[in-house]
């Protein structure tokens, strides 16, 4: 398939915030070495809008909490007081059964008396993958959330092989010293985060953002070969496709 008709598929990702002792972390995923995108990458909880998300801006916020309780097990859902989930309520029994498709996201809500947490998570970055990525290209809306005090969170073992809380702030200079993979939207939002000393500075920082920007880089070649990346402010930006 040339790199031009490679379709740009809905996605959405979150970034699970909490307080400590040291500051604000944020929870990572390190994907699975043979993944067919960003194989061996540490990233966020996140994947693609499937049909049953809905439509509209929500499904993107929907694919957000699912692909949050398939990848980490944290379930951003409330009850009909507000509470949200706690470790060993019956709904998070059924992560596996999500993660498969066996299972829509807010039927199982809606069965146990719970409602998804959409206003929970405000949209803070948006990021399109750039032409010429030979295998898939995601249209990805980035949320914030503050991480429920009551659940545990673990990866997968599955799409995701390692987890960690971490402060921003030591991601970045773990990925400087060569120790993380990370991709430039990562990165470029663990620098918002690393501005924030806690959790209600971030979200409240996350929630002034109103609508962000749409980001696409550009893929730069140099003898049939990749050379880096352009971003929007870069001198050659505009003079590539």
């Amino acid at each position: 398939m040339a790199t031009d008709e490679i379709p740009v598929k809905p996605a959405a990702t979150v970034m699970l915030l909490r307080d400590t002792v040291d500051g604000l972390e944020v929870f990572m995923l390190r994907r699975t070495v043979s993944a067919a995108f960003a194989g061996g990458m540490y990233v966020f909880p996140g994947g693609k809008v499937d049909p049953a998300d809905g439509e509209g801006d929500e499904a993107f916020v929907v694919a957000a909490i699912r692909e949050c309780f398939e990848e980490c097990g944290v379930l951003l859902a409330v009850d009909a007081d507000g509470r949200m989930v706690d470790d060993g309520h019956p709904v998070l029994e059924h992560r596996h059964a999500v993660h498969d498709g066996s299972v829509d996201m807010r039927a199982l809500a809606a069965e146990h008396g719970l409602r998804l947490d959409v206003e929970a998570l405000p949209w803070v970055a948006h990021w399109i993958t750039p032409k010429g990525e030979t295998t898939r290209r995601f249209d990805t809306r980035f949320f914030a959330a503050a991480s429920p005090v009551g659940q545990s969170s673990h990866h997968d073992d599955s799409e995701t092989v390692a987890s960690m809380w971490v402060r921003p702030a030591d991601a970045l200079q773990r990925h400087a010293a060569g120790e993380l993979q990370l991709m430039p939207p990562t990165i470029a939002n663990l620098q918002f985060l690393q501005a924030h000393a806690d959790v209600a500075s971030a979200m409240a920082a996350a929630r002034a953002v109103g609508t962000p920007p749409c980001i696409l880089p550009k893929i730069k070649v140099v003898d049939g070969k990749m050379a880096g990346i352009a971003m929007p402010g870069d001198a050659d930006y505009d003079s590539l496709d």
